[in-house]
């Protein structure tokens, strides 16, 4: 069932350096500054809009969804890869006030129709590249193709159908902060993708939380390659570039060939960062004098842990600052170092609108020094989620649980130092060993089986599994290998297979992951 939260006013006890301010009035304001300067640019198709021209496609959507009933409290699907159409159709949804619904494309396709079938979008609007009738089985609303935003000569292509609507006069709405922005999804530590609902006063705190860290300004030049879909990509990218109307160049993925040339070539001043991508780039270097890149003021580290030796080696090889935060699907930004007070080792003190909590067992706060889960709360902080079956959970006003343990020193640095979860971060995406155990447990040969995490150099962790057979079944690593990519996407195909005669568990019957890592290590060290 469709849900709404907002209206009112939440987060007025917060301190905002930029007021909460509609999308209309921002396009305006940029328009006005300056048309013609360049407002995006996608470096794979090596194409860009100005300001000017963002503001007249971004109200000509709008006006189009208006003339249909789209509006507040609506949902509107994009499934597309990362491509400057998308964040296009993006400013034209949030000025028509509806919620975006950014599906990752690349999640395991099978959950995407499900997914839309449990947000029921009024419109959903999928790439030409993309499986779309496969994506959009059974999901109801209307569905539309899109390809170039400049138009083509297919006159069913969605940019061609709005290209009579005019921009102007525009359609008189500004978004609230408490309407609902966007619903996105994460994988999280079921076996399942979960959804989460952020309203617009979420996304901006996320954002402003952003230029805090790194204090940005209109004259910055970012750099982002991870999707949109992820609320991280939004609250470290997006949501900053639309506060400061700054320029934001973005890539469909990493690219450690081009990465450097990006930087040089485009004048970028901060470039998002993983430990994945600065394991890469310390284990395979790339020659590049600190002159080419002299207007890169940081990069960000994020998304999983990053050893501090590796922070120093990374400074010490390119002469770039490195930040480490520490964020989640369902708050944004926990904390973060800043760009004038930083320790190495930690993440930094809580983010500037995060109200997080460190807690004992019993949820009390734990002071300096003692370690207890980290949790969050306050308007940063997602209003709902929502279950690939549509059932929807009231979020706000309650403590999010992270299942993070950490300890905060006595200058209100925190230092991450284990996980009550059993999940599995490979380079910064989250897997659930659930997902994976139920697929080997298909098959008909094994009897019982369970994925872990193990340390890796350039992932930070890889999965591995071990797997007990069936009496009397003689399995292979490359039968079982080929059964998990059938249902799989390569990242969660565990990458070592290692056969067991029982799986350790504990009283209840439980497996001890734990005790598997250790058998890993142990194999190593022998």
């Amino acid at each position: 069932m469709k849900r709404r939260v907002g209206g009112t006013e939440p987060g007025a006890e917060h301190d905002l350096a930029i007021p909460f301010t509609s999308v209309r009035a921002l396009l305006d304001a940029y328009r006005a500054r300056d048309a013609d300067r360049v407002a995006l640019v996608d470096l794979d198709q090596g194409r860009s809009i100005t300001w000017g021209e963002l503001h007249a496609e971004a109200n000509r959507i709008a006006n189009f969804l208006g003339q249909r009933g789209i509006g507040r409290g609506d949902y509107v699907a994009v499934l597309s890869n990362e491509r400057l159409e998308k964040l296009i159709l993006w400013m034209g949804i949030w000025r028509a006030g509806a919620a975006i619904c950014p599906i990752n494309v690349e999640m395991n396709i099978g959950y995407i129709a499900r997914i839309l079938r449990a947000i029921g979008p009024k419109l959903t609007l999928w790439h030409e590249a993309m499986d779309g009738p496969r994506m959009t089985d059974g999901v109801g609303g209307e569905i539309h193709r899109f390809g170039s935003w400049q138009g083509g000569a297919d006159p069913d292509e969605f940019f061609a159908r709005i290209a009579a609507v005019p921009a102007a006069p525009e359609l008189a709405f500004d978004n609230a902060a408490g309407d609902i922005g966007s619903i996105y999804c994460t994988s999280g530590t079921t076996d399942e993708p979960k959804l989460f609902v952020c309203d617009m006063l979420g996304h901006w705190l996320f954002g402003l939380s952003t230029i805090d860290f790194l204090d940005l300004t209109e004259a910055d030049r970012t750099l982002e390659y991870r999707s949109f879909g992820w609320n991280s990509a939004q609250g470290a990218s997006l949501l900053p570039w639309m506060q400061t109307g700054c320029t934001l160049h973005f890539a469909r993925r990493f690219s450690h060939s081009r990465f450097f040339e990006w930087i040089r070539d485009n004048r970028i001043t901060f470039a998002i960062g993983i430990p994945t991508v600065i394991n890469m780039l310390l284990d395979d270097p790339v020659e590049i004098e600190r002159a080419d890149i002299a207007s890169l003021r940081f990069m960000s580290s994020s998304t999983a842990p990053l050893a501090p030796e590796r922070w120093q080696q990374f400074e010490d090889r390119y002469g770039v600052g490195l930040l480490q935060f520490y964020g989640c699907s369902e708050g944004g930004w926990v904390c973060g170092n800043r760009h004038d007070y930083c320790r190495k080792g930690t993440v930094g003190p809580p983010a500037k609108h995060q109200e997080l909590l460190i807690v004992d067992e019993d949820g009390k706060r734990c002071p300096p020094g003692v370690e207890g889960e980290v949790t969050l709360g306050g308007p940063q902080c997602v209003v709902a989620s929502m279950s690939v079956d549509g059932e929807w959970e009231e979020l706000r006003g309650r403590r999010i649980h992270l299942g993070d343990l950490g300890v905060m020193d006595a200058d209100g640095f925190i230092t991450v130092t284990g996980r009550l979860k059993d999940l599995i971060i490979r380079g910064g995406v989250n897997i659930a060993p659930a997902e994976i155990d139920n697929v080997l447990l298909r098959h008909p040969g094994v009897h019982e089986a369970a994925a872990v995490g193990v340390p890796d150099p350039i992932y930070g962790e890889e999965v591995v599994c071990y797997v007990v057979g069936r009496s009397g079944e003689s399995l292979t690593e490359a039968e079982i290998a080929a059964h998990c990519k059938a249902s799989l996407p390569d990242y969660r195909v565990p990458k070592e297979i290692h056969f067991v005669d029982a799986l350790p568990k504990n009283d209840r019957g439980k497996v001890r992951r734990p005790d598997l890592r250790a058998l890993w290590e142990a194999a190593r060290a022998g």
